[in-house]
């Protein structure tokens, strides 16, 4: 399916001597002349693109869900996010409400089967990457258990007597945790 209309996105990492027009104006000719109807421009200022939460990028994916536009077209795509994790989920989802995903410096747009295809190996090589941080977790919590480290949270001690007396005169658990300093459960659990 070819996508007609379009949302740009452009971002900025810094507000100072940083501009967005150079992308906005390149990104324009290019749906000109593919013939894409520019729904919407969205424009973060200064943001970093490790972040995975921006105002623009909020509402983007708002109307994407919405299905204002066919695709999202930005200049480069580490202007989108640069952590892998976040694209990946961001494009996954695009994908999933079936809105094209267009990249003009990296050449990769989604709607095509070549751009699936790249998006495939981008998605493999996120989850291989995620295997490879959870082994690595793994190997560390046995390291830290051979060396007799306990691990987990401390164990919290009540005095049950307390809880009990909190307890006789009508006191509620909220009010109880709330005096001991502890979770709602843990006087409950204490005094059971």
């Amino acid at each position: 399916m070819k996508p007609e209309r379009i949302a740009i996105y452009a971002r900025t990492s810094t507000v100072a001597g940083q501009s967005p027009q150079m992308q906005l104006q390149e990104l324009t000719e290019y749906a000109g002349r593919r013939g894409f109807q520019i729904v919407e421009e969205y424009v973060d200022h200064g943001s970093s693109g490790s972040k995975e939460s921006r105002p623009a990028l909020d509402r983007l994916m708002n109307d994407a869900r919405r299905r204002k536009f066919d695709a999202v077209l930005v200049w480069k795509i580490d202007r989108f996010g640069r952590s892998l994790r976040h694209l990946v989920n961001s494009l996954a989802e695009l994908e999933s409400l079936g809105v094209a995903f267009i990249s003009l410096r990296d050449n990769l747009d989604l709607s095509t089967p070549s751009g699936r295809l790249m998006f495939g190996i981008i998605a493999a090589m996120a989850e291989f990457e995620r295997a490879l941080i959870q082994e690595r977790v793994k190997a560390g919590l046995r390291h830290a258990r051979a060396k007799g480290k306990k691990l987990g949270r401390p164990r919290v001690t009540v005095d049950v007597d307390r809880v009990a007396a909190l307890r006789r005169s009508g006191t509620s658990w909220k009010t109880i945790s709330q005096k001991l300093g502890v979770g709602v459960g843990t006087p409950y659990k204490a005094r059971r």
